[in-house]
């Protein structure tokens, strides 16, 4: 069987990564989690104070862009894919509020976008990959043989989001949740570089009233049909 790109893109907390893992995992193709990959570059940005009262300091940034280094690396016990930032694990740091918060301001930089869709596309060139995130399916590969767009109502994201963090011992409200769930949608549509959009030959998948096992059935088949072709 032919390996191919798989480009899933959509709304936050749509559930894309968990998608993308988990048909990564099933067919045996890598994971790339993009969204990871600028959430990390928020993280450096909160870490070396580059977060001012008047905006992004965007020119430490720049100057300091190329010694950003994001990777991936499987947890052997979960053999689900972790997140590193130059060389140190920190899955569990990028997925803050205080990260959700602040991502999307990082992604409008188009320095920012250019150096992280460069290292993507060298990540995928061998195919055989799955990778999600706002722009995949129209900038990072826009020649992907199997492109999803996913979508969910704001409050059924917004609701997911709060029990996740919950589950997880932290102490959110779901009003805040609801209202960065709306502004992220907000900014990923309007930014100038790469705006969130549907490709014109992706395929809609709205989950917002599927179950797991529905959508990876619904995965499953979309997958068999690429790879038919």
């Amino acid at each position: 069987m032919k390996k191919i790109t798989i480009a899933i893109d959509g709304f936050s907390s749509c559930g894309k990564s968990t998608m993308a893992k988990d048909l990564a995992q099933e067919i045996g193709y890598i994971y790339i989690d993009s969204g990871a990959m600028y959430r990390a570059v928020t993280l450096y940005c909160i870490q070396n104070d580059l977060f001012k009262p008047e905006g992004i300091d965007t020119e430490t940034l720049r100057k300091q862009i190329d010694q950003i280094l994001i990777t991936f690396h499987l947890n052997p016990q979960t053999k689900r894919p972790q997140t590193y930032l130059n060389g140190k694990n920190v899955e569990k740091e990028i997925r803050t509020m205080e990260v959700s918060s602040k991502v999307s301001l990082i992604s409008t930089i188009d320095f920012v976008r250019q150096a992280l869709v460069a290292q993507q596309q060298e990540m995928g060139k061998a195919k055989g990959i799955v990778m999600d995130g706002r722009d995949i399916g129209t900038t990072v590969f826009p020649n992907a043989e199997l492109k999803i767009f996913v979508t969910a109502s704001p409050e059924i994201r917004a609701q997911r989001r709060y029990e996740e963090l919950k589950a997880k011992g932290k102490e959110v409200s779901f009003e805040e949740i609801f209202a960065n769930v709306k502004e992220r949608d907000y900014i990923d549509q309007n930014r100038t570089i790469s705006p969130l959009r549907k490709a014109d030959d992706a395929i809609l998948l709205d989950n917002s009233n599927l179950t797991i096992e529905q959508q990876k059935e619904w995965l499953s088949e979309q997958f068999k049909k690429a790879t038919a072709q």
